[in-house]
C-alpha cells in the first residue's frame, strides 16, 4: 500500500524541480529597438533674413500747443485726428478777467494822457513868461521835466495796455501750423496754467521713421546709411536714409531711437507700424552652416545634434553653438562642418550610441525585390496558360 504513495511522490518532485529552475534562470532583455530617423547633410546655404527692426512713422516736427496764459477753458473744437490749417482756433479760455484788464489799461492810458495834456498846457506859458522874462530859466526847466514825465507815464500806460491786449487775445489757442491733431490733453471746464499741453499737433511735411536698437548694435548704425522700410498694412517697399542716432540711450528700455528720413512721395500714413531693415546690419547672401531647429535639442547647459556613423549606423551627441536664426533655420557658429550627418527629426527619443535606420517615405520607396520576382512569375504563368490549348 506504501509503494503508489511513493511513486506520487517521485512524480510531483520531478515535476516541481524543472518549473524552480526554469523561474530561477536569468531572462534576456529585450533589444532595443531600431529606430527609423530623417537625416540630413550638412551643407553650406546663404543667409536668407536680415535683422529686422520694428518702427512707427511720425511726424519730423510735432508740437504740443497750449495757451500762453491760465484759465479755465470753455470751449475745444479740435478733435483727434482732424487736419487743421495755420490760424484755426483749436481751443478757448474764459476772457472776462483779460477783458477787464484791457479796460483798466486804457483807462489808466487816459488818465496818463490828460496829465500829460495838462503838462504841456503849462510849459507853454511858463515858456512865454519866460521870454518876456517874468520867471527864471530854471522855473522853465522844472516845467519841461514835468511834461518829459507825464509823457513817459503816457508811454507806459499805452504799452500795459497793449500787453493786457494781447493777454485777451491769448486765450484763443491758435494752430500756428497746418497738420494733423494726433493728442487732446486737456477737456472743457479744465482750469490749465500758461504752457500746459492741451492739443498735439503734427505737422505736414516729411514724415520718419523711428525705432530702437540695442546697445550691440548701435555702434553700426551710421548716419547717412540706407534702410527699407516695409509697411505692414501694404506691398510697398520704401527706402530711406538714416537722420539721427540718439547720443544716450533711453532710461527705461535702455535702447536708442533712430529717426530715419522716408524718401519718394508715397509715404505710410502716420502711426503705421513698418519693418525697418539697416543695409549696414544685413547680412543677406553670407554663406553659413544650417539645420532645422528640430535637429537641435538642450543637453546640460547647451545644444547639440545627433550625429550620424554611417558606418556603423550608429548615433552621437555633438554639441553645436546657434549664432542665429534664418526663417525655420538655426544658423550654426561652432560644432558642425559640411559633409557631416545629423538627425533632423525624431532628437529626443535617441540614445547615444542607438542603431537607427534612415527613414524612406513609403511612397517614395521603391518595390521590394522579393514582390517584384512574384508578381514576374505570376505574369510569366498567366502568359503560358495563355499559350497551351485546352484539353478534350
Amino acid at each position: 500500500m506504501k509503494v503508489p504513495s511513493l511513486q506520487r511522490l517521485a512524480w510531483a518532485t520531478a515535476t516541481l524541480v524543472p518549473l524552480v529552475l526554469l523561474g530561477c534562470a536569468r531572462t534576456e532583455p529585450p533589444a532595443e529597438p531600431v529606430r527609423a530617423v530623417k537625416v540630413i547633410t550638412i551643407g553650406v546655404a546663404p543667409l536668407q533674413s536680415s535683422q529686422e527692426f520694428s518702427g512707427e512713422v511720425r511726424a519730423r516736427v510735432e508740437s504740443r500747443l497750449g495757451f500762453r496764459v491760465g484759465g479755465k477753458i470753455t470751449r475745444r473744437s479740435a478733435e483727434v485726428g482732424q487736419h487743421v490749417k495755420a490760424g484755426t482756433v483749436l481751443a478757448m479760455l474764459d476772457p472776462q478777467d483779460y477783458r477787464l484788464a484791457a479796460e483798466a489799461a486804457r483807462a489808466q492810458v487816459a488818465a496818463a494822457t490828460t496829465n500829460r495834456d495838462l503838462a504841456a498846457a503849462d510849459y507853454r506859458r511858463y515858456l512865454t513868461l519866460r521870454e518876456q522874462n517874468f520867471i527864471s530859466g530854471a522855473e522853465l526847466e522844472r516845467r519841461d521835466a514835468t511834461l518829459k514825465a507825464a509823457q513817459a507815464q503816457v508811454e507806459q500806460a499805452q504799452a500795459q495796455l497793449a500787453s493786457q491786449g494781447n493777454q485777451a487775445k491769448y486765450t484763443n489757442l491758435v494752430a500756428d501750423v497746418s497738420g494733423v491733431v494726433t493728442a487732446v490733453e486737456a477737456e472743457p471746464g479744465q482750469v490749465v496754467s500758461a504752457g500746459t499741453p492741451v492739443v498735439r499737433i503734427a505737422a505736414d511735411g516729411p514724415r520718419d521713421v523711428v525705432f530702437s536698437v540695442p546697445e550691440d548694435k548701435v555702434t553700426a548704425i551710421r548716419a547717412g546709411s540706407a534702410v527699407s522700410v516695409k509697411p505692414w498694412a501694404s506691398a510697398l517697399q520704401l527706402t530711406g536714409r538714416i537722420r539721427e542716432v540718439a547720443a544716450s540711450a533711453d532710461p527705461v528700455t535702455r535702447t536708442y531711437p533712430v529717426k530715419v528720413s522716408l524718401q519718394g512721395e508715397t509715404q505710410p500714413p502716420l502711426g503705421a507700424t513698418v519693418t525697418v531693415i539697416p543695409q549696414s546690419l544685413s547680412m543677406a547672401g553670407t554663406p553659413v552652416v544650417k539645420v532645422p531647429t528640430s535637429a537641435l535639442r538642450q543637453e546640460g547647459q547647451g545644444t547639440a545634434v545627433w550625429v550620424l556613423d554611417k558606418a556603423t549606423m550608429t548615433v552621437k551627441s555633438q554639441p553645436v553653438q546657434v549664432a542665429t536664426a534664418d526663417g525655420n533655420d538655426a544658423v550654426i557658429g561652432a560644432g558642425l562642418s559640411p559633409g557631416m550627418t545629423v538627425v533632423s527629426a525624431g532628437v529626443h527619443v535617441l540614445s547615444p550610441g542607438q542603431k537607427v535606420s534612415i527613414w524612406q517615405d513609403k511612397a517614395t520607396s521603391p518595390a521590394p525585390v522579393a514582390a517584384q520576382a512574384a508578381t514576374g512569375k505570376v505574369a510569366a504563368g498567366g502568359a503560358q496558360a495563355a499559350t497551351l490549348p485546352a484539353k478534350r
